[in-house]
């Protein structure tokens, strides 16, 4: 977002970015107990005000001076990077470092997950199969065997996740319906949850959008839950969830879930190499963001190693 200026006025340059990284204490101030040099550890990025309506509720993802190391501050591109000691989470000897640098966006995906409740023998439905569908898709797997249907407009995408989960269903909506696979697919019932992780997208052959492909996919009193970040109005028809008595809630960030994230790491549910499509070196930085950009069906999370 921030390379593409979608973050415009927030983001003031200049600024060293990277809000997804792992790495090694340099130096602690006076007053640090719990931590040493030579501590590995991830940091979670969200800097919250303690003083608004949200954070004195707890719910710190929705203040409204919400900060962010690399979006609002400098953050992990640099050789060294400040954090409070409450954001640390150290990683275990047996989470090498290019795993330990997902655990940001594996605390979205689970965070999602705990926003729409997803419980066991849950349904679910997630609209996207980039870097968050994909976070969705795996931390679903610790709460839920039961079937997911993946809909997206890439086949490299969707591929990767038919290869590498289980009792799952991939769905490209340029040759497929998704509500009417998943309705057809669930004896007509619908899913239990429906994750829109898409946030730009493309018509497709008269298909709905996203937003109004989840409402239409979920069972009477499902959720849908809506992560993904556009500047662009999504029509809905309202009566479609009145009538299914549906529950829209919305995602941003994470809320405690690093803790959550670092231990399924620890214990291996996850499969943190399938998000991995390659890694560059710092001073590559700017043909990473290019290869992003111009080939997204070729990726979905592309790595930076800092320069030793």
């Amino acid at each position: 977002h921030i390379y593409r200026g979608d973050f415009h006025p927030r983001t003031k340059l200049p600024l060293i970015p990277g809000h997804e990284f792992s790495g090694i204490i340099a130096e602690t101030g006076s007053s640090v107990k719990n931590y040493k040099i030579g501590d590995r550890v991830v940091v979670d990025p969200i800097i919250w005000c303690g003083r608004c309506a949200a954070c004195r509720l707890g719910h710190y993802t929705a203040c409204i001076n919400l900060k962010l190391l690399g979006v609002d501050l400098d953050g992990g591109f640099g050789q060294y990077v400040t954090a409070d000691t409450d954001k640390l989470y150290k990683i275990s000897s047996n989470i090498p470092d290019h795993h330990a640098s997902l655990v940001e966006l594996y605390a979205i995906g689970f965070h999602a997950n705990n926003r729409a409740d997803t419980k066991e023998n849950d349904i679910l439905a997630v609209w996207g199969a980039g870097k968050v569908g994909h976070s969705i898709c795996q931390a679903a797997r610790t709460k839920t065997k039961n079937s997911i249907f993946m809909v997206d407009i890439l086949d490299e995408r969707l591929i990767i996740a038919k290869k590498n989960y289980t009792n799952i269903r991939i769905i490209n909506a340029k040759h497929e319906d998704p509500v009417q696979v998943i309705m057809d697919e669930t004896d007509g019932r619908g899913v239990d949850i429906a994750f829109e992780a898409i946030g730009h997208y493309e018509d497709v052959n008269d298909r709905p959008n996203p937003v109004q492909g989840c409402i239409r996919s979920i069972r009477g009193a499902g959720t849908v839950c809506i992560l993904g970040l556009s500047g662009e109005p999504s029509d809905v028809v309202f009566k479609e969830l009145i009538w299914r008595e549906g529950k829209i809630v919305t995602s941003r960030n994470s809320h405690g879930e690093f803790a959550e994230s670092v231990e399924n790491l620890s214990q291996c549910r996850l499969k943190p190499d399938v998000m991995i499509s390659h890694t560059f070196a710092s001073s590559e930085a700017q043909m990473a963001f290019h290869e992003l950009e111009s080939h997204p069906e070729k990726y979905l999370k592309i790595l930076l190693k800092m320069d030793e």
